[in-house]
């Protein structure tokens, strides 16, 4: 790890030289005097501020360009971590204290799309680091298959809903990892970016899936971060959704115990990820709201985010679109859910409203009643229009769930959470 940033670092101080069209959080805070502050400082666990920036250093097209290695790194690191957090997380600041509320019964999320209209699948994610052990990109091998243990003898002991299996990764047989590719629950070796962070180490040893029966409820066991929980199902009762989630997540915490910070909530080794480390999100069929000129506007206004149904920066397809919160630091859980639904129900009656206008332009005779009384240029027979597909199910067949909400950094896996 260290071999590899000293041969990007330029000054003999070991300070790394960043180019002048350089966009990442690390190249904008990192000062060769925040360099000086911290270049000899190393956590209990071992962790140097080498360890937390080789990632941006290697891979120069970052946008935060940071990873933290242990549950200290963030107080030790904090003259450059702290910036990029306060700028990252709008509004934020890091002396705030970081709300917490996963009790289904403050949610106020009827399902705004009853008919299925709309929305094809809903899931909403959170991210979770186990207390005492280090963060992923420092988890040494022996820690990490302790993770794995004290995981899996949780998961497989929960039972109603939440009852399932877990699969690890290493020795998995093609059938079962054929079947988890076609449910879009297998992830893949983490790509340069988590490379050069050292979250690939052993791979694919300490690693798995566990989903429960019914396939809506699913976690990956160290992958980017310990634990990704994932809630999910096809059509629009978020409700329902964020409910299963909470269950699984409560149940977890008390035998489990997270990473936990009154100031930064969950703790997670990519600051983007910190707070609630919830993504909450639908694929959502909008065409026409999608085609308004206002429609980032709306979006921005109502504080969710949307992109391609195959992560950041994808193109729509079908005009579905992935629609997710935007804010996960200095909210609570409910209130992540709460944005994304009053953000999806905006759009779903602007889709409405839209598409009624559109029919009755249509209805307006598009050639002069004279010319239409003559034949002139007319047909009789009625034009044959082909709708657009709107069944949920065949939508779903090619519906990965969305990433952990990095900007512009990876397509890493099968399904991107």
């Amino acid at each position: 790890l260290e071999r590899s940033l000293m041969a990007s670092c330029g000054g003999d101080d070991g300070y790394p030289e960043f180019e002048p069209t350089a966009k990442s959080a690390l190249s904008r805070h990192l000062s060769r005097e925040v360099y000086a502050e911290l270049k000899d400082v190393k956590t209990a666990g071992g962790v140097t501020l080498r360890d937390c920036i080789n990632s941006g250093i290697v891979n120069k097209d970052s946008t935060i360009g940071v990873y933290l290695g242990d549950e200290e790194s963030y107080a030790a690191f904090g003259s450059l971590v702290n910036p990029i957090i306060e700028e990252y997380h709008l509004g934020y600041k890091v002396t705030d204290s970081h709300p917490a509320d996963f009790d289904p019964s403050h949610l106020d999320a009827p399902n705004p799309d009853p008919d299925d209209e709309f929305i094809v699948s809903t899931r909403i994610r959170v991210a979770r680091n186990l207390r005492g052990y280090g963060l992923t990109p420092t988890l040494g091998q022996e820690q990490r298959l302790e993770v794995e243990k004290k995981v899996t003898g949780v998961l497989e002991g929960l039972g109603d809903e939440l009852k399932g299996k877990y699969y690890p990764l290493q020795g998995m047989d093609e059938a079962t990892s054929q079947q988890l590719i076609d449910d879009h629950f297998l992830f893949k070796k983490g790509d340069r970016f988590l490379d050069a962070a050292g979250i690939n180490r052993e791979w694919p040893e300490g690693r798995g899936i566990f989903h429960n029966d019914a396939k809506t409820f699913l976690t990956w066991v160290n992958e980017e971060d310990q634990l990704r929980i994932i809630s999910m199902q096809k059509g629009g009762d978020i409700g329902a959704v964020f409910s299963r989630l909470a269950t699984a997540v409560n149940a977890l915490s008390d035998q489990l115990g997270f990473q936990y910070s009154p100031n930064l909530g969950y703790l997670s080794s990519c600051p983007t990820n910190l707070g609630t480390g919830m993504r909450a999100s639908v694929h959502i069929k909008i065409p026409n709201a999608a085609a308004h000129a206002d429609f980032k506007k709306i979006c921005d206004d109502n504080k969710i985010q949307a992109r391609g149904i195959h992560g950041e920066h994808s193109e729509s397809a079908g005009g579905v679109y992935d629609i997710s919160n935007v804010r996960r630091l200095g909210l609570s859980e409910v209130e992540c859910v709460q944005d994304m639904y009053n953000g999806v129900k905006k759009l779903i009656e602007l889709e409405k409203s839209l598409a009624e206008s559109h029919a009755s332009a249509a209805e307006e005779p598009s050639t002069p009643p004279a010319a239409a009384a003559t034949g002139a240029g007319a047909s009789d027979e009625p034009t044959a229009v082909t709708p657009a597909t709107d069944d949920p199910a065949a939508a779903a067949a090619a519906d990965p769930p969305p990433d952990s909400g990095k900007k512009g950094k990876k397509s890493k896996s099968c399904l991107i959470l």
